[in-house]
């Protein structure tokens, strides 16, 4: 069962892209038991014709019904950079405040978490963008989802 949700995961994350930005999601712990579960993707940014890239821009929605204290959160990390965003009301389904990492082409470290157990759908937004804020190459590879 954790290899099929592993990779229902990694084809959300690598194959989904709208028209505007890359979004992925899925359930995170669905036996809702694992207070401590992380999930970790590498983002890579790279120039696709439009230019390198400046920076990532990432958010996170919690996608599920409402549960006092149970929030989704992010982190981006990138060299020495790092920053984080909550998404500070459980299941509203609205995305948390953007963040902005400086990094340049390369690969961003993405870490999902949750604050105690309970079953959690959710959904990251992650685009690359150049120093004139064009959108440019923007690839995702699930490392861990457990």
């Amino acid at each position: 069962m954790k290899t099929i949700k592993l990779a229902a995961l990694m084809v959300l994350l690598g194959c989904v892209n709208l028209s505007k930005a890359h979004e992925a999601g899925t359930v995170m712990d669905s036996g809702g038991t694992v207070a401590g579960f992380t999930g970790y993707a590498l983002v890579t940014c790279y120039d696709n014709g439009n230019g390198p890239a400046d920076h990532l821009l990432a958010s996170v929605r919690d996608l599920s019904k409402p549960q006092d204290g149970l929030l989704v959160n992010l982190q981006v990390i990138k060299g020495n950079r790092a920053i984080s965003t909550t998404d500070a009301v459980s299941g509203d389904a609205s995305y948390s405040p953007e963040v902005k990492i400086h990094g340049g082409n390369g690969s961003y470290l993405l870490l999902v978490n949750k604050t105690k157990a309970g079953a959690r759908s959710f959904a990251v937004s992650y685009h690359c963008i150049t120093a004139s804020d064009t959108h440019t190459g923007t690839d995702i590879a699930v490392q861990q989802f457990e």
